[in-house]
């Protein structure tokens, strides 16, 4: 006797909430979320194409970036991302996200303190917080998160809830963003969207 085999199609875990750093209208309907890492070249790429993304489907796309750092390839992933939260805090989430991607390649304690510094926020009062670990909890959630969501590497994208499985090309993630805005055109919504 034979079972039908059923594939089933990893999905987002956690919903976007009011917690998350995201950009774009709120009533996009389309919503891509990322799972990455600061260290992550992969991400680093994929970081110049969803400027592109976004400029090109600036009333369609709502972006939110989650955590994932690979601390066993990236040794300072988890710090990064800490201080990313640490000036999330201070309305200065994206800036740090873009100064981190775009200075990724001397990323370490010392030089994200230099990115602090451009970006005129206080590095002692950063310090001291990211020293103490305070947003470490946060980071792990979207870990945690990204795990139950079935992330396994960085970056890992899902459009409205779904994981993209594909290239994160510009035209790979074009066509995937204007295929989910039609489906919800044509009143399909993923479960738990």
């Amino acid at each position: 006797m034979t079972t039908p085999f059923q594939v089933t199609v990893p999905r987002l875990a956690v919903p976007v909430g009011p917690d998350d750093h995201t950009i774009g209208p709120q009533t996009a309907p389309v919503s891509l979320v990322e799972y990455g890492d600061f260290q992550c070249p992969y991400c680093a790429m994929a970081y110049t194409i969803m400027q592109d993304l976004l400029r090109l489907r600036r009333e369609t796309l709502r972006f939110t970036f989650r955590h994932f750092p690979l601390t066993n390839v990236h040794p300072y992933a988890d710090l990064a991302a800490e201080v990313s939260e640490a000036a999330g805090v201070r309305n200065a989430f994206w800036p740090m996200h873009d100064w981190l991607f775009d200075n990724q390649r001397s990323i370490n304690p010392r030089q994200l303190m230099v990115g602090v510094e451009r970006l005129g926020l206080p590095s002692a009062e950063i310090g001291d917080e990211v020293g103490a670990h305070l947003y470490l909890d946060r980071v792990r959630r979207d870990l945690v998160g990204g795990v139950r969501s079935g992330v396994a590497g960085t970056p890992t994208f899902f459009i409205n809830g779904i994981r993209h499985d594909g290239g994160y090309g510009l035209d790979e993630l074009l066509e995937a963003v204007d295929e989910a805005a039609e489906a919800v055109k044509a009143g399909e919504r993923p479960d738990g969207y």
